[in-house]
């Protein structure tokens, strides 16, 4: 409730429907008049449609430092999954395995990508000169940006003697430290999602609301499929 209550908030473009445009004939000026805007009131409240001067003037909500702290915090997690991931092709047993690995590989590039994305376009410093598109060579730079000395405290997160022991594994017993690892990870970034949103200080701009939940839906179906995995192979 305290998004929802915080979203009643901001100003939004109410598009027109049919049934606002049926009664009226299809001519130059309806055209030209669009869609009106409406600023929703507080719980309880009713809303205002605004002027076409004051709509002018309207500014959506923009990204806040919680908003950065997310994105930059989420691109190494994002990262160690990689890692993760890249141990798959070597070590496991179940070829199921690998076609999952792949899927969860792919999404969070992607993720990645539309992370940086999003702090250049802001300009924040972080997002030049990172080499976080060559996701291949994970082993160079797993302990500076995804080990336990710079990002263990974020939820989900793995320690590098954890990821040492997955490393070392193979076979069954690789599956089902993958899988439990997996799940573990991706239930940190869930959390990280749900504090941005739910919190006060971040998560109003439309496209950062949009990447994190995009992020929190993606790994909640993935977690779902991986907890399927363990049960019916009975890895676990």
């Amino acid at each position: 409730m305290t998004l929802l209550t915080r979203l009643g908030a901001v100003l939004v473009v109410v598009l027109g429907t049919a049934s606002c445009t049926e009664d009226k004939p299809e001519d130059a000026s309806s055209t030209e008049s669009g869609a009106p805007v409406v600023q929703l009131g507080g719980p309880g409240e009713a809303g205002r449609t605004l002027s076409p001067e004051e709509a002018d003037a309207v500014e959506g909500p923009t990204h806040t430092a919680a908003d950065i702290e997310f994105v930059e915090m989420m691109i190494p997690h994002h990262q160690q999954a990689l890692e993760l991931t890249a141990l798959v092709e070597d070590r496991a047993a179940d070829p199921d395995l690998r076609v999952m690995a792949e899927r969860i590989e792919v999404s969070q590039a992607d993720e990645i990508a539309m992370m940086e994305g999003w702090l250049s376009e802001r300009q924040q410093p972080e997002a030049a000169g990172s080499d976080h598109g060559d996701h291949g060579d994970h082993g160079d730079h797993g302990e500076q940006e995804t080990g336990e000395h710079d990002h263990a405290d974020m939820p989900g997160m793995l320690s590098q003697d954890q990821l040492d022991r997955l490393a070392a594994s193979t076979g069954g017993r690789f599956d089902r430290l993958f899988l439990q690892s997996m799940i573990h990870h991706h239930e940190g970034a869930i959390r990280m999602v749900e504090t941005l949103l739910g919190g006060d200080e971040g998560g109003l701009e439309s496209e950062i609301f949009q990447i994190a939940s995009h992020i929190g839906s993606d790994q909640a179906v993935e977690i779902a499929s991986m907890k399927r995995h363990l049960t019916a192979s009975k890895i676990g």
